[in-house]
């Protein structure tokens, strides 16, 4: 049994002293330092060749992949802990810079990956100390062949620190100033973006409405400087992109994801034929909340009603039982992060909005950033946080290369994770009010997620076709984003969102373009995990693990077929996970048939 648990998480653990921190200044050095050697080794004609020059080289760079993800992790845990700490942003600019010199190295040792001759190449991957790293070596050497010269890519990677990654971070600058004001006890109160964005689903309709006016009105002072963000980021990507002769935005964020774009049209083909169920949940839910028509922040107001709250320590016992359920070692690995404090959790001003998973592989742990305020919804968080912890715990053993996992795939251990409790949680409902209440809450993230990031996906695709033309001022991107929502809810919404553009920091990202159809996909390909896993029980878990630990040396679609017998380019798989997210629909309608 959890007892007397501490809400804030402990970074000192990691590097002693926050933003001051001297052992973590010193760290970066280190870094810095090893990096160089990295460039002027690669870029010195070496007496070594083939397997043993590979191995040491290797050996080099996935030690610095590790240092460098726990370098990264930790200035993200302190930019988030405190937006105005001006020191963290500062470290966070230094470590994209020493990102960039690290990724310059990698450019020139890129370069003579593809001088290799190919039999001597098939030799180098059947060696015995290369042989793990086989799917991650071939395929850097795949995308660089399709890059520009190393001269022209260090150059890019080099601009892009006081470009690309500076307007990013502009972005967040905005962000961390900006205060929205909101009713509280009779007053208005003025509190952080992710504060406002939490009573934005407030059981209140008039908070709602209240909120989310306060909520366009704030976004739309700062609209000309996101816009402005926006565009230069776009700019930069498709210039990039079309010197190296990439026809397509998709392609690099397709890439990234390790999927094709057969895979990313059968996900939205199996979305589009099920519309029609999900503007059933909707205008039911209209109904329910008595208006002639829904606007953006009914979409997430709750139904029913639950009295049930968690203290922390209730919350984490409950979720420690119910992974128990499935695999003790999900149990206690979620166990181990509350007790040791890997989590972040206090409800206070200064916060960044959301919640998020880093993880710092170096020492082996992970950190969790939420807001608890101790709803279910705050459980639910807090198992989807945790469940991407697990995820990378299970990979600690393997090569550095061989755990780089991406984002869509990432949402893999979470969205599972998350499902165990909100199963869990539903069967212990109270009375039928909270039953209704939480089958209802699951089918608003189905909504969510299969219709509000569509929207997203849609406006950012058609954005960069408009941004190849020029860029686009703030009432263009209004239009688009709400034609975007309009086709991606199929009208069912009588107002709609037009900042959402701006206030998604998603859209802001510098590592991860098209930060929106991963989310779905992760949603769907989970669900189908995890109803494999009802179908079999405790007998999957291990099943279980061994695809987790496949997802960084895997494309998605063979990582499916390998693990699951699916095949992601057709419907069906999508077809059968839409089926379970939208299994609760017809309880739904008829709890609210009255």
């Amino acid at each position: 049994m959890l007892k007397e648990l501490n809400q804030t998480w402990n970074l000192d653990a990691l590097f002693p002293g926050g933003s001051e921190s001297s052992e973590y200044a010193a760290y970066l050095e280190a870094l810095e330092r090893d990096i160089g050697a990295l460039t002027q080794d690669v870029s010195t004609p070496s007496g070594e060749a083939g397997i043993p020059l590979w191995s040491r080289r290797l050996a080099i760079v996935q030690d610095l992949v590790i240092r460098l993800r726990q370098a990264a992790a930790f200035v993200t845990c302190l930019n988030a802990q405190n937006v105005k700490d001006y020191k963290a942003r500062l470290l966070g600019s230094r470590v994209k810079q020493i990102q960039a010199n690290y990724a310059s190295a990698l450019t020139i040792m890129d370069e003579q990956l593809l001088k290799i001759p190919e039999a001597e190449w098939e030799g180098l991957l059947a060696g015995g100390e290369l042989r793990p790293l086989a799917f991650n070596l071939q395929e850097r050497r795949r995308r660089a062949r399709e890059k520009l010269s190393p001269d022209l890519e260090t150059l890019a990677n080099d601009l892009a620190v006081d470009g690309y990654h500076g307007w990013s971070e502009l972005y967040d600058t905005v962000v961390g100033r900006m205060s929205i004001p909101v009713p509280e006890n009779g007053k208005t109160v003025q509190v952080s973006p992710g504060q406002a964005a939490n009573r934005m689903s407030s059981p209140d309709p008039a908070v709602r409405q209240q909120v989310m006016a306060n909520w366009e009105a704030a976004w739309g002072d700062v609209a000309e400087f996101c816009a402005s963000a926006l565009n230069h980021l776009a700019g930069f990507r498709l210039n990039l992109y079309h010197r190296r002769g990439w026809d397509s935005p998709l392609k690099e964020p397709l890439e990234i994801n390790r999927m094709s774009r057969e895979t990313l049209e059968a996900m939205w083909n199996a979305v589009n034929q099920n519309k029609e169920r999900l503007v059933t949940y909707l205008k039911r839910k209209q109904k329910l909340l008595g208006l002639d028509q829904l606007s953006w922040p009914d979409v997430s107001a709750p139904i029913g009603r639950s009295e049930t709250k968690f203290t922390y320590d209730e919350a984490a016992n409950f979720i420690v039982e119910q992974f128990g359920r499935f695999d003790p070692r999900l149990a206690q690995f979620a166990a181990k992060a509350f007790a040791q404090r890997w989590i972040e959790a206090e409800d206070r001003p200064g916060k960044r909005p959301g919640g998020f998973c880093t993880s710092f592989p170096a020492s082996r742990q992970s950190r969790i950033f939420v807001t608890f305020s101790g709803t279910i919804g705050n459980l639910s968080t807090l198992a989807h946080e945790l469940g991407h912890a697990y995820h990378q715990h299970v990979m600690n053993d393997l090569p550095p290369l061989a755990q780089q996992y991406a984002m869509n795939v990432a949402e893999t251990a979470s969205t599972f994770a998350q499902l165990i409790v909100s199963d869990a949680a539903t069967k212990q409902a109270k009375d039928e009010n909270e039953r209704l209440f939480l089958i209802e809450d699951r089918l608003a993230d189905s909504a969510s997620l299969l219709m509000n990031i569509q929207s997203r996906f849609l406006f950012e695709t058609r954005f960069y076709e408009a941004r190849q033309r020029g860029p686009l001022g703030v009432p263009a991107l209004n239009e688009l984003m709400v034609n975007a929502q309009k086709e991606a809810f199929q009208d069912a919404l009588g107002v709609y969102h037009p900042h959402f553009w701006a206030s998604k920091l998603h859209f802001y990202s510098t590592n991860t373009p098209f930060y929106n159809f991963p989310y779905t996909f992760g949603f769907l390909f989970s669900t189908g995990v995890y109803t494999r896993a009802r179908e079999e029980g405790p007998a999957f878990a291990d099943r279980y693990v061994e695809l987790l630990r496949d997802t960084g040396r895997m494309r998605v679609e063979d990582l499916a077929l390998h693990h699951l017998g699916a095949d992601l380019t057709k419907a069906a798989f999508w077809q059968e996970s839409i089926d379970t997210a939208l299994a609760d629909l017809e309880e739904f309608l008829r709890l609210t048939d009255k």
